[in-house]
């Protein structure tokens, strides 16, 4: 049998106003009526109506997760740790979380547009920023709440966490020049993402704080997942003249090049290092471990997670625009150190 609210208050010889307004913790209730109405619901195993709840406050208590991903990319290591940070971090503030998958483009953001007019969400966490994003073109010209894992570059003032990937590619080539490398490549992501923009200009620069000169047929664009990394390595190290160093903009193009260079039997670590960015939980157990870049992923998602909750309750968020400082972990893919 499902219990009420009148139940709790026949129990507890209150009035239904009273008993809902304990329950709801409002400061017209004195402590002692709210901790016997609490006891009471908890004794009688009473359980809210969220519907009724969410329609009385007029929000959804959800928050709304389109992941931009084409085919089965959605079993990249990445957006599972992402997405496990967000997920906890809204549970823990009484929030759900809805989630679904799109490929960039029309599609997607016609989910953008249905969910924000049929007011399914309270808001959007967005992941993977374009250097000319429509998502966020369309949200901020909405009026709608959303916080984004990145930024663009056209312009647009909006509340965001991201990694600064410049810093990031630059510690990259300073440790593989540093080792002497000068024949270095460039596994670059697609160009319309605007981390691929950053950590390509960090790769840049960090060639130039070298002294060294790019050799632009040495960079390449991959489609960030293990095969494209496998893919454009082959062509890299089928050169005359290979490189003796691979960046990887991302972990899982940073393994394809690994499978490409021990197929045709050379030593990752020794005789072509070879690096990531993002330092995906398989990083450190690849074979061998994958020299990277830090970047915490789970730890951005509750952030951001938390400062779009706040934007939603009206509540103060101290920073809104934040810019982490990243960290090189080396292991034995540059090195062949142990």
């Amino acid at each position: 049998m499902t219990i009420t609210l009148k139940d709790i208050a026949d129990k507890v010889g209150k009035s239904i106003t009273t008993v809902s307004r304990a329950l709801d913790d409002y400061d017209d209730v004195s402590p002692k009526t709210k901790a016997l109405v609490r006891q009471a619901a908890q004794e009688m195993g009473y359980t809210p109506n969220t519907v009724a709840q969410r329609l009385q406050k007029q929000r959804t208590d959800t928050l709304g997760f389109i992941i931009p991903t084409f085919g089965p990319r959605f079993s990249d290591p990445f957006f599972s740790e992402f997405l496990a940070g967000i997920g906890n971090k809204a549970a823990s503030l009484g929030f759900d979380l809805l989630v679904s998958t799109r490929a960039p483009g029309e599609e997607e953001m016609q989910s953008y547009r249905e969910i924000v007019q049929g007011k399914r969400v309270d808001g959007f966490i967005l992941l993977r920023t374009r250097q000319q994003d429509p998502r966020i073109s369309y949200l901020t010209e909405a009026g709608f709440p959303f916080v984004a894992f990145g930024r663009t570059r056209d312009g647009l003032t909006f509340p965001f966490v991201d990694e600064d990937s410049t810093l990031g590619m630059r510690l990259v080539l300073a440790h593989l020049t540093g080792l002497g490398h000068h024949r270095i490549a460039c596994l670059a992501p697609p160009q319309d993402l605007t981390f691929a923009y950053h950590r390509l200009n960090g790769f840049r620069a960090g060639m130039a704080d070298a002294g060294l000169t790019v050799d632009e047929n040495l960079i390449v664009t991959g489609d960030l997942t293990q095969r494209g990394g496998y893919e454009q390595a082959k062509g890299l190290l089928n050169l005359s003249d290979r490189p003796t160093a691979i960046v990887a903009c991302n972990d899982l193009m940073a393994f394809g090049a690994i499978r490409a260079a021990q197929e045709i039997g050379l030593v990752v670590g020794k005789d072509l290092a070879i690096t990531g960015f993002d330092d995906i939980p398989m990083a450190e157990h690849s074979n061998p471990p994958l020299t990277t870049v830090n970047q915490p992923i789970y730890k951005i998602g509750t952030m951001l997670c938390e400062m779009l909750i706040h934007l939603i309750l009206h509540e103060p968020v101290a920073e809104t625009q934040i810019l982490l400082k990243p960290e090189l972990v080396v292991r034995q893919s540059s090195t062949g150190q142990s």
